[in-house]
């Protein structure tokens, strides 16, 4: 066999080699390649943007396939267990919805249901200054200052924080919502609707009619409650705090007086007899019924006979 012969067969067998590896290295891809699809679940999410409060109808929603094995808890596949049923809080479009967003069916719509157990929502006054130049908006957390002027002099007049860290509710119209959320800009409003327990909301009542209330915005990342004992007008100028009037003494308690008990009235005197026998002249006592009855008379008390 000469040499060409030789180079010839050696690269037959390499060639073939190589066929037969790539075609167990292709049959082992192919294998590979094949993915069973995922399981799926109808999952029902929201078809636009919901807002907070909407009374949600079969055009608000559609069914779309969701992985079974990352179904989110409380997510629901059936439209007709969301239909009449008002979002508590605000869906973006494409997002699942889950029954923690709804109200109970036959709750309504509209602002009560966003209203958790316990708390109370109430509306305050504002303007473009107490409302933050329009940048209360729902969602936003706020504290409630409250100016106390005073009557007799200026310097007494006082401002403090009676309720702090405070949800906002709604701002404006549901008309002026809507479009603060699409074009992206502060709301100005007259009336804004606050998230607060009962206790606050009687400290929020008193301090409209005794004060002026005024809205401080917070960082939502800031939950600490804000201690404030307020501050004087007098010392903005620098004036020295009013002196503390030294507290009253308690009064001493009144001498108990005790009347004397009064004694016994003596008992009646006995009646008597004068009689004359010659010329002796003597008194005899008269017993009467009383005295002849027996009377216990105790041991200690008793003659010897």
């Amino acid at each position: 066999m000469n040499r060409n012969t030789r180079l010839v067969a050696v690269l037959g067998v390499a060639l073939l080699a190589a066929t037969v590896a790539s075609f167990v290295v292709y049959r082992a891809l192919a294998a590979g390649s094949v993915v069973k699809p995922p399981q799926t679940v109808d999952t029902v999410v929201a078809a636009e943007a919901i807002p907070a409060g909407t009374m949600l109808t079969r055009d608000h929603l559609k069914v779309i396939q969701w992985p079974a094995g990352s179904a989110l808890q409380g997510s629901l596949s059936d439209p007709r267990t969301v239909v009449d049923r008002g979002a508590i809080v605000a869906i973006a479009a494409n997002e699942p919805i889950t029954e923690a967003k709804l109200a109970a069916l036959g709750a309504g719509a509209g602002l009560p249901p966003t209203i958790p157990p316990g708390m109370r929502a109430i509306s305050v006054r504002v303007n473009e200054v107490v409302g933050v130049a329009g940048f209360v908006v729902p969602g936003t957390r706020v504290d409630v200052l409250v100016t106390f002027e005073s009557r007799s002099q200026v310097s007494d007049s006082v401002a403090r924080v009676v309720v702090s860290n405070v949800q906002v509710l709604t701002a404006g119209t549901r008309f002026d919502q809507e479009k603060a959320r699409h074009d992206n800009r502060p709301i100005p409003t007259s009336v804004v609707t606050l998230l607060v327990t009962p206790e606050d909301a009687q400290r929020i009542a008193l301090a409209a009619v005794d004060g002026t209330i005024t809205l401080t915005l917070r960082n939502p990342l800031d939950n600490a409650p804000t201690e404030s004992a307020g501050i004087r007008a007098g010392g903005l100028r620098g004036e020295p705090p009013p002196p503390v009037a030294a507290p009253r003494p308690a009064p001493k308690p009144a001498p108990v007086v005790v009347a004397p008990v009064a004694p016994p009235p003596p008992p009646p005197p006995p009646y008597t007899v004068e009689a004359i026998r010659g010329a002796k002249r003597t008194t005899e006592p008269v017993k009467n019924e009383e005295d002849e009855k027996p009377r216990d008379v105790p041991p200690s008390q008793e003659k010897p006979q």
